[in-house]
């Protein structure tokens, strides 16, 4: 028996799951039995309707939000019996909307990504880590300048550092990305740079969870897709399976269909 305890265990080594929740913010449902398991080295994305709980639900994942029912895990381990400390060095979430009220330069606020890791502010290395997290997100041009001053794409890009720069040197176990709508308030060349960090992240290992609106990224990008709406995961497995232009027509309330592209893919149109 405790063999079979430890196959289950190194069976969720890394896992990332919400198990039946239920949740209610400000007397709403915004969670109805939403079930979810992640693994690492997959970038995840999660789509679906307005009010689906999309971000709710990445909320609950990131440990950020208390579920009325049901529990969310990292190894299997319920995330409310994590120290803040401790999560914050296996998952970093970029939110979509992150305010500050002090004028930090960008250096600084990429720099507040090393906060948990106390060790290494002191063998010097968070330089470095922060250097290498600002030119990953594009964002070393902007690393002097004061923050409230950039457009709302460039601190969006600043953010992506600031939680590159949490997770970048996590050893001991795989650490997890959780994108709230990354692509957003950005130009159409720094929309496909982002999901294609998200997806080279995902290769080394890190697990990635993204939030999208825009059904043709997740097409492109995602090794696998959950469909989301009224609060449930409706549908959750590789892209071709999930979305099904008859699955999304009904979710989405608007007739959809593939059309095949020159040179092979495929994208989803209004029918």
């Amino acid at each position: 028996m405790k063999n079979m305890a430890l196959h289950r265990a190194a069976d969720r080594h890394g896992e990332l799951a919400a198990e039946g929740v239920h949740w209610w913010r400000d007397g709403r449902r915004v969670l109805e039995g939403a079930s979810l398991k992640a693994q690492p080295g997959r970038l995840l994305v999660l789509i679906g309707p307005n009010g689906a709980g999309k971000s709710s639900l990445l909320a609950v994942l990131a440990g950020l939000g208390q579920p009325t029912q049901g529990r969310a895990t990292l190894d299997g381990r319920s995330l409310a019996n994590w120290t803040p400390e401790a999560l914050a060095r296996r998952r970093a979430m970029l939110s979509q909307q992150v305010q500050l009220g002090f004028a930090f330069r960008v250096e600084e606020v990429v720099r507040l990504g090393r906060s948990p890791h106390g060790a290494a502010r002191e063998d010097g290395r968070d330089g470095e880590i922060v250097d290498a997290a600002l030119r990953a997100a594009h964002a070393w041009s902007l690393r002097g300048r004061p923050y409230p001053q950039l457009s709302g794409g460039e601190k969006q890009r600043v953010q992506l550092a600031r939680v590159l720069a949490q997770v970048w040197d996590a050893r001991d176990a795989p650490a997890w990305l959780l994108l709230d709508e990354p692509e957003a308030g950005l130009d159409i060349a720094h929309q496909h740079f982002v999901l294609r960090r998200a997806q080279a992240m995902a290769r080394q290992g890190f697990g990635v969870i993204a939030v999208l609106h825009d059904l043709d990224l997740a097409v492109r990008y995602a090794d696998e897709v959950a469909l989301l709406a009224q609060g449930r995961v409706l549908r959750h497995g590789p892209p071709a399976q999930v979305l099904d232009p008859a699955v999304l027509s009904t979710a989405y309330g608007l007739p959809l269909r593939r059309e095949r592209l020159e040179g092979g893919g495929w994208v989803l149109v209004p029918a």
